[in-house]
């Protein structure tokens, strides 16, 4: 996710809206952690700012799974700081839907927003990857992100059978592994150098638990395992290619707890070196809502509408990407809608077996004094 990697030059929510209309889990997960995100806030001491509060969103999609909990920080910024400017600056690649993000913060849309309820706030927005310095150093209170920073720069190799690095062999996992590793101590370094003295970080990333959970797959069948099944079987009929079939892959890395602590364990290490320190670290599952309706109301319909479009909103530009580029637009959305088709009709023939619980690590970290 850099001005220069692969990543940066296809990836993006799916726009206009979808994503936040179609991602109720991830805004559960966001939610459910505002009060360790005011806590961590309140202790950067925004009472003693004598300037310009500058916070952060990055990866912040098209703004609205954090609406909520920007309007309770804001809140709390303000009442703190009564006087203070307050920055909110939401960061995303360059093929990001920010006119969406602008649509929402400014009230455009039936969100309800808070910029008529803080006053004395700004808003921005930058297409920098977070993989890069977003900010000039020392100038950034509090920074936030959540669902973003599973993504790496680029896809190290193509995984042999799979479509996801949790499903690849022994060799691929450990390329994506060292991939995220680097890519993981350059968002963290970029971030010490933007914070200010005392500032605070939030980091809720997708992630590997401690009994080997991880998004889409705590219960019944793996998430990620469907998408290869069904991609698989779209090439096996000979729909695409074995080509097309080993160029889709998600340019992610999914970390374990004891990964994403690793910088700050060795004092000898590039981020303690930067002054970065770790505050907590815990792991967390939230369940998917969709699946929790679905326990009520058992209609099997109603889930799978609700619930496939999740998965669409985040997952559509990675299959779109794998096919041949000689494909025109209306072939490439005519083969990834049959591919959906076929994950549709998994889920109505077994929807008690499909569940999308989120499993995150959750960090605060601190810039030190």
């Amino acid at each position: 996710m850099t001005s220069t990697g692969e990543t940066a030059r296809f990836m993006s929510m799916k726009g206009a809206g979808y994503y936040s209309r179609s991602t109720r889990g991830a805004k559960d997960v966001i939610d459910l952690a505002t009060p360790l995100i005011l806590e961590a806030l309140l202790r950067t001491k925004p009472q003693s700012a004598t300037g310009v509060i500058r916070v952060a969103d990055f990866g912040a999609a098209d703004g609205g799974t954090s609406l909520d909990m920007w309007r309770s920080a804001l809140a709390a910024l303000r009442e703190a700081a009564p006087q203070q400017p307050i920055e909110l600056v939401y960061t995303d690649l360059p093929s990001n839907d920010f006119s969406q993000l602008f649509r929402t913060v400014l009230g455009q849309t039936d969100a309800k927003t808070y910029m008529s309820e803080i006053e004395n706030i700004f808003v921005f927005a930058s297409g920098t990857s977070f993989h890069d310095a977003v900010f000039p150093a020392g100038s950034l209170r509090f920074g936030f992100s959540a669902n973003a920073s599973h993504y790496i720069v680029e896809t190290p190799c193509n995984i042999s059978d799979h479509v996801h690095m949790i499903g690849a062999n022994e060799a691929e996992r450990a390329a994506y592994e060292e991939q995220g590793r680097r890519d993981w101590e350059r968002f963290l370094l970029a971030r010490a150098s933007e914070l200010g003295k005392g500032g605070r970080l939030v980091l809720i990333n997708f992630g590997v638990d401690d009994a080997g959970r991880c998004l889409g797959s705590t219960t019944g069948v793996s998430m990620f395992d469907t998408f290869a099944k069904h991609w698989r079987d779209v090439a096996r009929d000979g729909v695409i290619t074995p080509q097309e079939f080993a160029a889709t892959n998600f340019p992610q890395c999914y970390r374990t707890l004891a990964q994403f602590t690793a910088p700050f364990e060795d004092p000898a290490s590039p981020v303690r070196r930067a002054g970065l320190k770790l505050e907590s670290a815990e792991t967390r599952i939230v369940a998917c809502p969709y699946a929790k309706d679905f326990a009520l109301h058992g209609d099997a319909e109603s889930f799978v509408k609700s619930y496939l479009p999740t998965l669409r909103s985040w997952s559509e530009a990675v299959f779109l990407r794998g096919l041949d580029a000689k494909r025109d637009a209306s072939e490439r959305s005519a083969i990834v809608d049959e591919f959906y088709r076929r994950y549709h009709d998994d889920v109505v023939a077994s929807p008690r077996q499909h569940r999308m619980d989120y499993v995150h690590a959750y960090l605060v970290c601190a810039k030190e004094p």
